[in-house]
């Protein structure tokens, strides 16, 4: 694999996943087949439109949450991180590959520890799924990011600092926090199509804390509406 976007380099490039997006939904069609090796050449971005780099972001964003609070220090500390040429961004890459590189190891097929690379990713897929695929997935997942931290702070699972820290992040680096109103019961219908539910189940990845990961499984259909109503403005 070589990697041309920042999105993929970070992501899709690196953990073997195969998979496509259908009428059905998102990355339900796919196998896994692992790279014989994955080259990031970092020139590559000198010419990547901000959007994209910004798409990107998000998941290096979503790498810092759950698992390296370097990663979200480093994005804050320098404004110009998505720059062409910013030596901040080849750290980030390698952070964020690093992450996820760790935690395929040990899960390749996603039998467990590799739901935490989900997170956000529940209500992000619904996003991408209302959109129909017209949002850029690290946008989409920016907003499934603030929907689960709402989720998980209406729970006490994250006080109000952390979930604040998410929306400071992600507009730092352009990324949207918020997602139009009047949409929950199609976006409900797409987060009961996740490849992650169990038994009729949404499951969702949330924090306990920037780093550690845990799981929310029976929350309820008026918990997400109001979530939802929380990023929506209404």
């Amino acid at each position: 694999q070589v990697p041309a976007s920042l999105l993929a380099m970070v992501d899709a490039a690196v953990g073997g996943k195969t998979g496509i997006d259908t009428a059905a939904g998102k990355n339900l069609v796919g196998a896994f087949h692992p790279p014989a090796g994955v080259v990031c050449d970092l020139a590559t971005l000198d010419t990547l439109p901000l959007p994209e780099l910004r798409a990107g972001a998000g998941e290096v964003v979503k790498c810092g949450l759950i698992a390296d609070p370097v990663v979200l220090e480093q994005v804050l500390a320098d404004p110009d991180v998505l720059a062409a040429g910013s030596p901040a961004l080849a750290e980030l890459v390698a952070r964020a590959v690093a992450v996820k590189a760790a935690v395929v190891g040990r899960d390749l097929t996603e039998s467990g520890l590799r739901e935490i690379l989900n997170y956000g990713h529940t209500f992000g897929h619904a996003v991408e799924l209302n959109e129909q695929f017209a949002w850029r997935h690290g946008n989409a997942v920016a907003v499934g990011m603030m929907f689960i931290a709402n989720l998980s702070h209406a729970r006490e699972l994250i006080d109000a600092e952390l979930v604040a820290r998410h929306a400071n992040i992600l507009s730092s680096v352009g990324l949207p926090t918020s997602y139009k109103p009047g949409e929950f019961d199609r976006l409900y219908r797409g987060m009961t199509r996740d490849k992650k539910n169990r038994d009729g189940k949404i499951r969702f990845v949330a924090l306990s804390k920037v780093g550690e990961c845990t799981r929310i499984t029976d929350a309820t259909k008026a918990e997400l509406e109001a979530a939802y109503q929380r990023i929506s403005g209404k």
